[in-house]
């Protein structure tokens, strides 16, 4: 860790052997560019992590990313995959027809409230071996994903 840096992340969580939960986050993001069985976990990667440290992103875009969470505990990556490359299809070629929330509609809005923190599971605590976050596998990696995004989901659940 860096020297004079928090041992305590925004969300909460104590720094991992890599630093706080932004370090392992920028990390997963390199890595995932060279591993497309890795990048199928993306958009949960990024759901979780802005959900979990609101000062990094937009308060407009919380509500979906929670229901993308969600449709992943629900349905699975593949499904996760899926409506994402049905909501790209419809933004190409100059289309205007916006963003699609019909996928998500049935998965509960993001309940109001002040940013958590507690998590169960969290991006300092992900392990990395020789540098990767796939050392054991994408399925292994995989699951360690879903439940960082089953313990950001639960915890937002219960804010009020």
């Amino acid at each position: 860790m860096i020297q004079g840096m928090t041992d305590r992340c925004d969300c909460g969580a104590a720094a991992g052997p890599l630093g706080r939960c932004a370090d392992y986050y920028y990390a997963i993001l390199a890595e995932e560019q060279a591993d497309p069985g890795m990048y199928r976990w993306h958009n949960p990667v990024v759901c979780c992590y802005l959900l979990q440290h609101p000062a990094e992103g937009h308060q407009n875009h919380f509500d979906v990313q929670f229901r993308w969470l969600q449709l992943l505990l629900d349905q699975g990556v593949e499904a996760v995959v899926r409506v994402a490359a049905y909501q790209v299809s419809r933004n190409r070629h100059g289309s205007r027809r916006g963003y699609d929330m019909t996928p998500l509609e049935k998965y509960a809005p993001l309940p109001p409230g002040e940013p958590a923190t507690g998590f169960a599971a969290s991006f300092s605590a992900l392990p990395v071996v020789g540098g990767s976050f796939v050392f054991d596998g994408v399925e292994a990696y995989g699951r360690r994903v879903e439940a960082v995004a089953a313990a950001t989901v639960e915890r937002l659940s219960a804010r009020t």
